[in-house]
């Protein structure tokens, strides 16, 4: 800790950054540190209402893959086929390689990303995927989707019965005291699983927390540390190909940070859990920022706050 930072009381912490924030119209909504072994921070710059978390919904389906992992009902290296049917037309070409691992790592090759919204809408989206032939053999290139996380959220309801956000009710989210969650599902029923799941910023905070925790909660080990330590390992990182460095590697439904050891779940429009773990701290942001890179707000936070902790 640098002397700097060790003359700024806690309940002050967020000042700078809070400044910054406005200063610059970054849109954020909600703040809340946590920091082990000192007291909870949070501002809120808007009423607390649930909201539509984006692309953290990610990180959440990567968490029920290490559950589900646990349980026995898959393993990461799994095929895709292995859990899905085959749509009435046979798979598409290369779909027979494609590991559940290719899903989690955006690395499947598949062009159906789920932002269409002839795909959004689409009636059987998981058949459309798996019918369609790759672009790519597995594992070569990395392309952003909602459709490959959807795929997940398909493989845990085909093991289980259940919609992945059912599923997870009594295994994630009650005990977190998150206790009626909505999340967008497709037109034939299914959790969604890339995006749509609604949070108020201090229940995202607490999956924030879990993070920081490697999967412990309360005593209780909801998520298995090592798969949370998987999901930022650095055998885990693909390279993305973007030229902005906040996006350079991308894991397990969480993207690697410039700040040294930080990763982190990121959404749309400036949702983040900045697990931080060299300062033992992970920040909870939820905004709502047009028009320009959520990477804005990162580097306030690696500039106003960073240096306090």
């Amino acid at each position: 800790m640098s002397e700097k930072a060790s003359r700024v009381p806690d309940p002050l912490l967020l000042l700078p950054l809070r400044q910054r924030i406005t200063e610059q119209r970054l849109g954020v909504r909600a703040l809340h540190l946590h920091r082990e072994g000192h007291e909870e921070l949070s501002h809120r710059f808007v009423e607390d209402t649930a909201e539509n978390v984006y692309s953290v919904s990610k990180t959440v389906t990567a968490l029920a893959v290490g559950i589900a992992q646990a349980e026995g009902l898959l393993d990461v290296e799994d095929l895709l086929v292995d859990h899905l049917p085959a749509p009435a037309g046979g798979y598409g070409h290369g779909v027979d390689g494609v590991r559940l691992r290719h899903l989690l790592t955006m690395t499947s090759g598949s062009p159906v990303l789920g932002f269409l919204d002839a795909e959004r809408e689409h009636e059987d989206l998981a058949a459309h995927i798996l019918g369609t032939d790759l672009v790519a053999a597995p594992g070569e290139r990395w392309e952003y989707s909602n459709g490959s996380i959807f795929l997940l959220s398909r493989v845990i309801g085909e093991r289980t019965g259940q919609t992945l956000r059912d599923w997870l009710l009594p295994r994630l989210f009650a005990p977190l005291g998150i206790l009626n969650p909505q999340w967008f599902t497709t037109r034939d029923g299914h959790t969604w699983g890339a995006t749509g799941l609604h949070l108020k910023s201090g229940q995202l905070a607490r999956i924030g927390r879990l993070l920081l925790r490697r999967g412990a909660h309360d005593g209780a080990q909801l998520v298995p540390a090592e798969w949370i330590d998987a999901m930022h390992a650095g055998t885990s990182w693909v390279p993305t190909g973007d030229a902005e460095p906040e996006a350079a590697r991308y894991g397990y439904g969480v993207w690697d940070c410039t700040a040294d050891g930080a990763w982190r779940a990121d959404g749309a429009y400036g949702q983040f859990l900045l697990v931080l773990p060299e300062q033992e701290a992970v920040l909870t942001i939820t905004s709502h920022l047009e028009g320009r890179p959520g990477a804005e707000i990162l580097r306030a936070v690696w500039q106003e706050l960073l240096p306090l902790l």
